[in-house]
Formats: structure tokens, sequence, C-alpha cells
């Protein structure tokens, strides 16, 4: 996991940015540097950072400022790494939006291991969001907007994939041709433009189009997703 995880060190001091690179890149990590909130942003802007270590005491805007700022638009873990230690300022830290307080007589190796334990928790939490749709054979990941079956990446048009999300969201409910037409067509079309679009989508995910296990027919009503969902796999 280490491999593609990059640290923004974000401080004047560059004795203790050189320092803290040295050991986060023997633990793996990638760093980005900047020397104030300016060249923050710019890292920010054309690098995907996924932890910043930000001091609080710099030229031009301060971390506080510089935490508030961020937080409008982005929840990537925040530690202050501060000579500050009155606990009015960890309190005003933690309640801007700071993931930890570090005061800056912490060994490099303790904030290596608090960098570690708010990225832990941070994954915990993102994939705790994500919603995984698992028929076994079949398998819907609504965050990434992927699809696999038989363990097979199968790429989709963006309307064969919702028209997928749509039955594996509503297993075994009958979806009119007249509804999937009003839903997808905004009525435009007939019977025929439904069943080329739901042929197509067969094509990539059944194993025998022919013999479709997931989408079936209900004759003369529409279609019906068929498949029992993995709840196991399952997150909200």
């Amino acid at each position: 996991m280490k491999e593609w995880q990059t640290v923004l060190v974000v401080d004047d001091d560059q004795s203790i940015v050189e320092l803290l690179r040295d050991f986060l890149e023997n633990d793996g990590f990638r760093v980005q540097t900047a020397c104030d909130t300016v060249q923050a942003l710019a890292v920010l802007g054309r690098d995907t950072i996924h932890c910043i270590i930000l001091d609080i005491m710099m030229p031009g805007q301060n971390g506080f400022e510089f935490c508030r700022h961020i937080r409008e638009t982005s929840n990537v873990p925040i530690l202050f790494l501060s000579a500050r230690s009155d606990d009015v300022d960890k309190i005003r830290g933690l309640a801007l939006g700071g993931d930890d307080y570090i005061v800056k007589t912490a060994s490099p190796g303790e904030i290596v291991a608090r960098v570690k334990a708010v990225l832990r928790r941070a994954h915990v939490q993102q994939e705790s969001k994500r919603k995984v749709l698992d028929y076994g054979g079949l398998i819907l990941d609504l965050s990434a907007r992927e699809v696999r079956a038989n363990g097979e990446m199968i790429a989709l048009t963006p309307k064969e994939y919702e028209l997928l999300r749509l039955f594996a969201e509503h297993p075994k409910y009958v979806f009119s041709y007249d509804q999937l037409l009003d839903r997808f067509w905004d009525g435009v079309g007939d019977r025929h433009t439904v069943r080329v679009h739901l042929s197509r989508l067969r094509d990539k995910i059944e194993a025998d189009p022919n013999h479709p296990k997931w989408i079936v027919n209900v004759w003369g009503i529409g279609y019906r997703f068929m498949g029992e969902k993995h709840d196991n796999h399952t997150h909200s």
C-alpha cells in the first residue's frame, strides 16, 4: 500500500523537511515538499497527496489558515507539526480539521508512525463508504463504477453501466419496456431500442448470452435481474 502513497511536508525549516523526507522515503512513501502554503497549493494542484504534515508558523499564511482552506474542498489527512505545545493550539488545530497534532520534540520515527496511523484510519473510513453489489460471478463496485464478470473487468458504455446498475440494485424486480424507455431514452424509441441495448449488455456480462443468467426476459413485459446478493461485500 505504501508504494503509491505520497506525503506532502509543508515547513519553512529545510532541515526538518529533509529529515522527514529521509525517514518517510525510507519507509516506502513518496514525498513532496513545500516551504510555504503557496508552494503547497501548487503541489496539491498537480499531484495526488494522501497525507499532509503541516507546520503552523510559516511566512505568509499560517498552518491553521491553510488547514481551514483545505478543508473547504478536501478530506486529505492533515497532521500538524509544530514547536507550539500549548493545549489551546492542539485543540484549535484539531477543531479546524487536523487529524493529529505533533509537537516537534517528537522523534522522526514517531512522526512516521503517526502518519501511518492516520492513513490507516482514512483508508478504513474510505472503505466503509464504498458500495459494492456482489452477486458472486458478477460484481459492481458502485464507487469506482467498475464491473467484473467471472473475475474479469468488463468495459461498459455509460448507458450499459446505468442499465446494469438499475437491475442489480433491484434484484427480481420486473422493469417493463416502457419504464426502461422513460428512464434511459426519455420515452423516445420502442421495444427494439431496449432489446438492442440489453442484448449488447448481455454479450458483455453473460457467459452464454443466448441463455442469460443475470438479466432474463419476462415475456411480453420486460426484464428482471436474477441473483443472490452476497451481503458480506456490501458496504454503505
